[in-house]
């Protein structure tokens, strides 16, 4: 190696840098420093025809990783990826945009005033005390759940909930009855923890019982979105809720209550939550304040029966420790003081009146070809096609142009249902729902032409 006084005049720069350099080299393994010989490049012929034969074979072989089963599952179900910056129509974003931002900055600092450097350290696992209280008093108030807040486990998304649940209570291979069609987000979770999924189709008055009720074969769960089914909006009827909280107490199972989007209900008033109708103890409330608040929050929760709280509660803590404690003494903070009720009221109103806007201007600009399904409650409002055209080349054409389209077909167990795509109308204005289904009018003519 070059003499690091002549190296350093070389490159202009001090020799200290050069001998803080070769320092670290030596200290590495890199070179070999003699005493009255200088530094020289250290030998590893020992091992180097093995490392460079390593690197061929590298190279050459395949890259395919090697995965477990589960993880297999993991990667090959997609995940669930959302969009950063959505577009016209991705199902299931809020309008962050209304959000009250200033009230929200001042709640913080307010918490952080009286809590001081306390909520900067590590929460408890199942979710700062208050949270859980506020929580536990809201779905009670306005959900009709039996919850308190020993019961309440506070958690990042009600996409880990359901992952918690798959792992925590059924083994790979065992069966759980899931609604057909179903949230993609469930479908793959439960896929990914090795669980036969049996579909359970869907009418207007929600999943259908009879299928259950009648099948010799035990399933240890099945997963609902009863307050408007996803994707159809369907509410299930009372006699059928009644009958499934029957049913998962005869057989010892459980039931998977994903409350997704209850807030907004357009309708009348939203019926109670299974998890309150259920004394027997078998339901797992899911809730998260995604889609009424703003995705980045990133709090959901489960109201879950008094012996799951201990398990689950430390299952979280493989995954991912506890939430952000600063995050969850806002939210509590905003919630006891009425702020997070006022701003559901108030884009409640907001979004009754885009699906109105949507559902016309569907009528008016795509009824040649699609026929749209209202719902009573949620943010995405389904459409099914009229005509013979392909739902795969339309999202395909669609996102070409801006426009995000989640198929229908897709959401069913056998990929064969009724072709169609979900349209998310709350995020955007009246104006930027118009342009948007105008240009989706012109895209549709496109592919019926081809």
């Amino acid at each position: 190696m070059p003499a690091s006084r002549a190296l350093a005049k070389s490159l202009g720069v001090s020799r200290d840098t050069i001998e803080s350099s070769y320092a670290q080299l030596h200290a590495e393994g890199f070179i070999d420093r003699r005493v009255g010989s200088g530094s020289f490049v250290a030998e590893i012929s020992e091992f180097l025809p093995r490392y460079q034969r390593a690197k061929r074979d590298v190279r050459h072989a395949n890259r395919a990783p090697s995965l477990s089963k589960r993880g297999a599952a993991m990667f090959q179900s997609g995940g669930v990826c959302e969009l950063l910056t959505p577009r016209p129509f991705a199902p299931g974003v809020p309008d962050t945009r209304s959000f009250p931002l200033s009230l929200w900055e001042r709640t913080q600092r307010q918490v952080l005033k009286e809590v001081g450097t306390q909520a900067l350290l590590h929460g408890s696992p199942q979710g700062a005390e208050p949270l859980r209280q506020a929580i536990a008093d809201y779905v009670n108030l306005e959900r009709g759940a039996r919850a308190s807040a020993d019961r309440v486990l506070v958690l990042t998304s009600s996409q880990q909930a359901m992952m918690l649940c798959a792992s925590m209570l059924l083994d790979p291979g065992e069966r759980i009855f899931i609604e057909d069609p179903a949230y993609y987000g469930a479908r793959n979770a439960f896929d990914a923890a090795g669980l036969e999924c049996i579909p359970v189709s869907v009418d207007r008055q929600g999943v259908m019982v009879e299928p259950i009720l009648s099948d010799p074969r035990r399933a240890k769960a099945i997963y609902l979105t009863p307050s408007h089914q996803f994707p159809t909006g369907a509410t299930l009827s009372l006699d059928r809720r009644l009958a499934l909280i029957d049913w998962a107490a005869r057989n010892q199972a459980w039931i998977i209550e994903d409350d997704y989007d209850s807030e907004f209900h357009y309708a009348g008033k939203p019926t109670a939550c299974v998890q309150g109708l259920d004394h027997r103890d078998r339901t797992i409330y899911i809730g998260t304040f995604t889609k009424s608040l703003f995705p980045g929050l990133r709090i959901g929760y489960a109201v879950l029966p008094q012996e799951l709280v201990k398990p689950i509660t430390i299952a979280r803590t493989l995954l991912d420790g506890h939430t952000a404690s600063v995050a969850q003494l806002t939210l509590a903070r905003f919630v006891e003081g009425g702020h997070f009720g006022a701003h559901v009221r108030t884009m409640r109103g907001i979004y009754a009146q885009r699906l109105d806007v949507l559902t016309k201007l569907v009528v008016k600009h795509l009824g040649e070809f699609v026929t749209p399904q209202v719902p009573i409650g949620g943010l995405q409002m389904s459409c099914e096609f009229i005509c013979d055209i392909s739902e795969r080349s339309v999202i395909d054409a669609a996102r070409r142009v801006g426009i995000e389209l989640l198929g229908l077909s897709a959401l069913h167990a056998d990929r064969k249902g009724k072709a169609g795509f979900l349209m998310g109308f709350a995020a955007y204005t009246p104006e930027e729902l118009e342009v948007a289904v105008k240009k989706l009018a012109t895209t549709l003519q496109r592919e019926k032409r081809k």
